[in-house]
């Protein structure tokens, strides 16, 4: 049995409710005033946050957010656009299918829900681009439902309060869904905030790297802490490498699409990278990806549809 099992195993409605109350009363008091977090943020914004959040700090998500949802107050609003115009206003958040996914699901809300976005985690999860993450944050944080949220800082929290491991594996796991789902408080309203209160937890205390585990309202009840913090002994985590690697060569390229008002020919694309087998094979994959769209005469641009 893995500890994640073992974990899930050994949680009790007692233990569960001894770490609700103090990780919810610390997020009553320390909770970051993002507009995701506010009610004119509305399902749409919240969706919107939980699209650009995936991978990218809160700090780098902030200004771009503001500008796509005063450009796009709803979903209608940004399926009427072309696709390419999502990926110009994602500018340099990373990642930028996620900006080719949020319009396909804008898309799919026009034309199935009415425009707005759904209630329903299956509705939700049928939408294209949308996992069993982003159904659950959004039907969480949205409408206050009571679905386990497993993001990174979740489950590194959950690892480290009920496994007693440093970090969790790479891939979330089957045990860490059952264990999530052992910790979720039976009360709707609760449960909704305990996946807040819990995310929150580890973006500013039960961080990565340092720890703050002297501010952490459950650190008496820490697993981790209680045997002593030991050192992490599963597989070497994935690091974040961008100088050198094709996805760096991509968003270069992007960069110049982005900045252009019509089709770039393919020398201006070339200027940008001098290896010409890595430019070539990362604009292949950009048009593989449906990022940019090949015209006669050697030009390129953003996506019309």
């Amino acid at each position: 049995m893995t500890a994640s099992a073992s974990a899930s195993a050994s949680v009790t409605a007692d233990s569960a409710r001894a770490l609700h109350s103090p990780v919810i009363a610390w997020f009553d008091q320390h909770a970051r005033d993002l507009p995701w977090r506010r009610p004119e943020a509305g399902p749409w914004g919240v969706m919107v946050s939980e699209f650009m959040l995936q991978q990218t700090p809160v700090n780098r998500v902030l200004p771009v957010y503001e500008q796509w949802l005063a450009r796009w107050p709803r979903p209608a609003d940004l399926a009427a656009e072309a696709p390419g115009e999502a990926v110009r206003a994602w500018g340099r958040l990373g990642y930028p299918r996620r900006a080719l996914r949020l319009h396909g699901a804008a898309v799919a809300i026009t034309e199935r829900h009415g425009g707005d976005v759904p209630r329903e985690h299956a509705q939700l999860l049928a939408l294209p681009g949308i996992g069993e993450y982003t159904a659950a944050a959004v039907a969480s944080f949205a409408y206050g439902q009571r679905h386990p949220v497993l993001d990174t800082n979740v489950r590194r929290v959950f690892a480290r309060t009920a496994t007693g491991v440093e970090y969790p594996p790479n891939a979330t796991t089957a045990a860490e869904r059952r264990l999530a789902r052992a910790l979720l408080p039976e009360d709707q309203d609760t449960a909704a905030r305990w996946a807040a209160a819990s995310m929150e937890l580890g973006a500013l205390v039960c961080t990565a790297k340092n720890p703050g585990c002297g501010r952490c309202p459950v650190a008496g009840l820490c697993a981790w802490r209680l045997a002593g913090k030991p050192a992490h002994e599963g597989p070497a985590r994935r690091g974040q490498s961008y100088a050198g690697t094709d996805r760096q060569v991509r968003g270069k390229l992007l960069a110049v699409l982005r900045d252009a008002a019509g089709p770039v020919p393919q020398a201006r694309l070339d200027a940008v990278w001098d290896e010409p087998v890595q430019r070539a094979r990362a604009l292949d994959g950009l048009v593989a990806d449906g990022l940019v769209e090949p015209l006669d005469g050697a030009m390129y641009r953003l996506p019309m549809s």
